[in-house]
């Protein structure tokens, strides 16, 4: 066996994207608590190690040389693509999604208490999701982009209010740490969203959201936390190791 046992979720996350699939099948947290060691991983959530092991050689054997993925992109090509790719789904399915819980909260709450916990849920990580994009997208993304520009122009980068770039970044991966345990949470209440018997059009279609929206949330936290931090925060090294 490979010895995946001495890398971090994150370490593998990285030297083959692919392997998110997996952690997203055995619910392993890849973008929040991705510097965990694997093996530590399986013994708190009593996995077998030999077959996860099994799953992400599989995974990486078949993926191995995968090309034009997101985590090999430049910090302003990431950054590019994090906006057009996670944060447009994000918001536009935010918005779906808020009138379809409300339906069916109205439905069938009085039968499904459980939904109303939900909702609740979901409407704290919808008020969350939205103003830290917005932040990313209005300080913290173009702070960055500078500082790739500085680097490749070798310039000196512009001045910010925030200091170093890793206060910002700190404050962003807290929020990130909190929407990741509303996403646990709202699985919990439902149930790994496991459907009730009968369920109608509408009630399927709210848990098939909800877990399109966790899934997309997992690989963008992911991308944010694991490659355009670390990306920022070397960039920034340079720019000060050549002022």
């Amino acid at each position: 066996m490979q010895t995946f046992a001495t890398k971090t979720i994150r370490e593998i996350a990285l030297e083959v994207p692919a392997t998110t699939r997996v952690f997203e099948e055995f619910k392993i947290d890849y973008c929040c608590g991705g510097r965990k060691l694997l093996a530590d991983v399986c013994q708190e959530a009593g996995l077998d190690e030999q077959v996860l092991a099994e799953r992400i050689k599989s995974v990486m054997a078949s993926h191995g040389a995968e090309t034009g993925l997101p985590e090999h992109r430049s910090a302003s090509e990431l950054i590019d693509y994090i906006i057009a790719t996670h944060h447009v789904f994000t918001v536009e399915e935010i918005e779906r999604l808020k009138p379809l819980m409300e339906k069916v909260c109205r439905r069938h709450g009085e039968h499904h208490p459980e939904l109303f916990k939900l909702q609740a849920i979901f409407h704290e990580l919808a008020g969350s999701l939205i103003p830290h994009m917005r932040k990313e997208e209005g300080v913290l993304f173009p702070f960055i982009q500078d500082l790739e520009s500085s680097v490749v122009n070798q310039r000196t980068a512009g001045p910010s209010h925030f200091g170093t770039v890793q206060n910002p970044i700190r404050m962003m991966m807290a929020d990130h740490e909190e929407d990741g345990e509303r996403l646990r949470v709202m699985r919990e209440i439902a149930s790994d969203y496991t459907l009730p018997e009968g369920a109608c059009p509408s009630y399927t279609a709210l848990f098939a959201g909800l877990q399109d929206l966790e899934k997309d949330l997992h690989k963008h936290i992911h991308l944010e936390n694991n490659v355009l931090f670390p990306a920022a925060v070397d960039l920034e090294q340079r720019c000060l190791a050549a002022a």
